[in-house]
Formats: structure tokens, C-alpha cells, sequence
């Protein structure tokens, strides 16, 4: 029971880890701050370029700002419809690892058996783990080659630095991780069988025991009962001793 506790409290606490993960995950998909640069001489002639997986963004030091989305998808480098394949899917099986953790914890009580919740909970935690790993490979491949193009001495466009959407990225995605290991090995210890385990051995028995007609048997019978069958030895001997008696009379001189 105790440790039955113990589990419970920690599939709470790292269902509330990966959801708060998911949450900044997706809080990332609609934020513009994925890289920044500005651009100006002096003060008043200052303009901040930043951008996202979507579209590109333009502000000045007036206040106003401009967005335009990427003109045309087929024209688009690899790497970015590769990222922004990679953020759906980590938003999408965050999603269903949410639904499958909350079916499957103990403090719940929407499954049936305790294994049956273990193995639920269990799938949950895999998906977690596939979200973790989409978001933290795409925040990484995009600060990657951020931080390629600003040290190239030969890159000679614009250069851009890593925004406040990756490092967002990167925290979510790191939770959503660390929780959808912790919760995969205690969830899997329980419900899935160890290949180690060994198997329950039979219950002990009462054996036949060594008389006089079983030590006649052949080497290779043998026999197994539940009785011992010294009892069935001895009323067989009486029943068959039964009709072999014979009655004898005694006259009043024996007892002399």
C-alpha cells in the first residue's frame, strides 16, 4: 500500500512536469522571437528583424511593426519544413501522451486492472518521450545553425542571433523528457513482465509413499496423489484379509 503511494504521487508529479512541458512547447509555435537581429546606426534609425517558423518580422523604434509570411512553401530551405514538421508532431503526441498518462494513473481510476493502467500509463510516457525528443531536435537544429552562420567570417547576409522562442523550447522539451523517462521505467517495471522472473513453482504434494507393492512397480511409473496411500494400503490389506478369517472357538479350559 505504501509503496502503491509512492508511485501514485510520482505519476502525479511527472504528468504535471510534461504538461507544463506541452505548454511551453506550444507556447513557442505562435511566438516571432525565434531570431533576432538589429540593424542601425544611430538611435532613431534602429530596426529590430526577427522571425519564426512562419513568417518574417520588421519593427522600427517608433512602434510599428510589420509581419509578411514566406511568399512561397516550395521555396523554402529543407531544414525549415523539416523543423516545422518536427514542432507539430511534438505538439500532437504531447497531446495524446497527456490523455494516455491521465487514463492511466492510479489516482485516477478510469482504467481497469492495476496492469492494465500501468501498461496505459506506460504508452503515455513512451509518447512523451517522442514529444520531448521532436521539440528538443528541432530548437537544436535551428540554434544550431544560428549560431553556425553568426561565427562563419564568410557568411555575408544577414546574421541573426537565437531568440527567446528556443530557449522556451529548449526548457519545455527538456520536462517534457525528464518526465516521460521517470514515468516510462516505474510504469514499465509494473506492468510489463521482467523476462527474468521466474515462474511460480508447483505446490508441494504428498508423495506415495514406499511400501511393499510400490517398491514391485517399474522404475519409470511413477505417481503422485494428494493422499498418502498408506491408508488406502491398509484398508485394501483388511478388506482382502477379511474373508480369510476363521472363527475359532475357545472352550473354558483355555482361559486356565
Amino acid at each position: 500500500m505504501k509503496n502503491r503511494t509512492v508511485v501514485m504521487y510520482m505519476e502525479i508529479g511527472c504528468f504535471v512536469s510534461c504538461l507544463c512541458g506541452w505548454i511551453l512547447v506550444c507556447s513557442t509555435l505562435p511566438t516571432e522571437y525565434w531570431t533576432f537581429s538589429e540593424v542601425g546606426s544611430i538611435v532613431l534609425t534602429t530596426s529590430n528583424y526577427y522571425s519564426n517558423l512562419w513568417k518574417d518580422c520588421i519593427s522600427d523604434t517608433t512602434g510599428v511593426s510589420d509581419c509578411k509570411d514566406y511568399p512561397s512553401m516550395l521555396g523554402l530551405p529543407v531544414y525549415l519544413h523539416a523543423c516545422r514538421a518536427l514542432a507539430v508532431c511534438a505538439v500532437i503526441t504531447g497531446f495524446f501522451g497527456g490523455v494516455l498518462t491521465l487514463i492511466g494513473m492510479k489516482c485516477t481510476k478510469i482504467g481497469g486492472s492495476e496492469i492494465a493502467n500501468a501498461r496505459v500509463t506506460f504508452a503515455g510516457g513512451i509518447t512523451y518521450l517522442v514529444s520531448g525528443f521532436c521539440g528538443m531536435i528541432t530548437y537544436s537544429w535551428w540554434g544550431n545553425k544560428i549560431v553556425t552562420e553568426y561565427l562563419d567570417p564568410h557568411f555575408r547576409a544577414q546574421k541573426f542571433e537565437i531568440g527567446a522562442a528556443v530557449f522556451i523550447g529548449w526548457g519545455g522539451s527538456t520536462l517534457l523528457i525528464s518526465g516521460g523517462t521517470v514515468l516510462s521505467y516505474f510504469s514499465g517495471k509494473e506492468g510489463l513482465p521482467s523476462s527474468s522472473s521466474k515462474r511460480p513453482q508447483r505446490p508441494a504434494t504428498y508423495a506415495t509413499a514406499r511400501t511393499r507393492r510400490t517398491y514391485m512397480l517399474p522404475a519409470s511409473s511413477s505417481r503422485v496423489t494428494l493422499v498418502p496411500p498408506l491408508f488406502y494400503e491398509g484398508r485394501k490389506s483388511r478388506t482382502s484379509r477379511a474373508p480369510t478369517k476363521t472363527t475359532r472357538t475357545f472352550s473354558r479350559d483355555d482361559f486356565v
